[in-house]
């Protein structure tokens, strides 16, 4: 708990931190902006993390009436786990996946995608948001969607740099663009992969066992889950979905799977989904 704090304060402030180096490059006036726009992104992450996450996922709210079943099951799961009510969100992609998000279990969402909800059966959706209300109550969402708002912020700050770098040059003392060019793209070379890092650093692998283990428990059963786990994998693989790789280390299973782009692996966060699967069978075994 206390870590997951620690972290999020740590990825803050960095955030904050390049933002203002970035800006610092542009002479004074640059740097005070860096310092605006970095407090505004950093208030932003922690304030508005799960507005971010839901919309950049074209998700929508649904109520009671519009998904029934759905509701019922996430209310008596949180019922059973003694969490408030999170907000539920379909999105309209066809693969099927889910997230959660939000700052802690009182502003809290859960979104899955429509094309979950027409492959998995009852007891298998079951298990994918007993997943996700774990996620919840182990407090991996504030650090998830802080985490993913940075990488947001660090790939945007490489942009500026680069479009900063290709209008003439660092500061304007660059009478040959070529440098400018040169700089700005070595910035974005430096950039993406320090945002992986950070990433990575912050979402510990384990993340993902650990919910799928108290998704279980919260079952009676890892059976569940881990047949719903197959499916998303194999559909994953053919359905492709577009995703902002900074935003897919929230889904239940990394969007981009299909994709064989080196970029998308920078950012991978999921352990291996047959290694999972493995594990919720031999707990299953284990509860019985």
């Amino acid at each position: 708990m206390f870590k997951n704090n620690v972290k999020t304060v740590v990825l803050l402030t960095a955030l904050a931190a390049l933002f203002m180096g970035v800006g610092a490059f542009f002479g004074q006036g640059g740097f005070i902006i860096g310092l605006i726009l970095g407090i505004v992104f950093v208030g932003g992450s922690y304030w508005f993390s799960d507005k971010i996450a839901v919309r950049a996922a074209g998700a929508v709210p649904v109520s009671e009436a519009d998904a029934p079943q759905l509701y019922a099951i996430v209310r008596d799961l949180t019922q059973r786990s003694g969490m408030p009510m999170p907000a539920v969100y379909i999105s309209p992609a066809s693969q099927p996946n889910a997230f959660a998000t939000g700052r802690n279990q009182e502003h809290a969402a859960v979104a899955v995608t429509q094309g979950l909800l027409q492959v998995l059966d009852q007891e298998e959706l079951r298990g994918v948001l007993a997943h996700e209300l774990s996620h919840v109550r182990n407090r991996d969402i504030l650090i998830g969607s802080v985490a993913a708002a940075v990488a947001l912020g660090i790939t945007f700050l490489a942009r500026m740099l680069m479009w900063g770098a290709l209008l003439g040059g660092v500061g304007g003392n660059n009478r040959n663009g070529e440098g400018g060019n040169i700089f700005g793209l070595i910035a974005m070379m430096i950039f993406a992969p320090v945002a992986a890092a950070l990433l990575q650093m912050a979402l510990s692998r384990s993340r993902e066992f650990e919910a799928d283990r108290s998704g279980a428990e919260l079952l009676g059963t890892g059976e569940p889950l881990a047949r719903a786990l197959e499916k998303i994998e194999a559909y994953a693989k053919q359905i492709p979905m577009n995703v902002d790789p900074a935003l897919a280390t929230a889904y239940i299973i990394n969007p981009l799977t299909g994709r064989k782009a080196n970029f998308a692996n920078l950012f991978r966060t999921h352990p291996p989904t047959e290694e999972r699967i493995a594990r919720l069978r031999h707990q299953h075994t284990h509860m019985h």
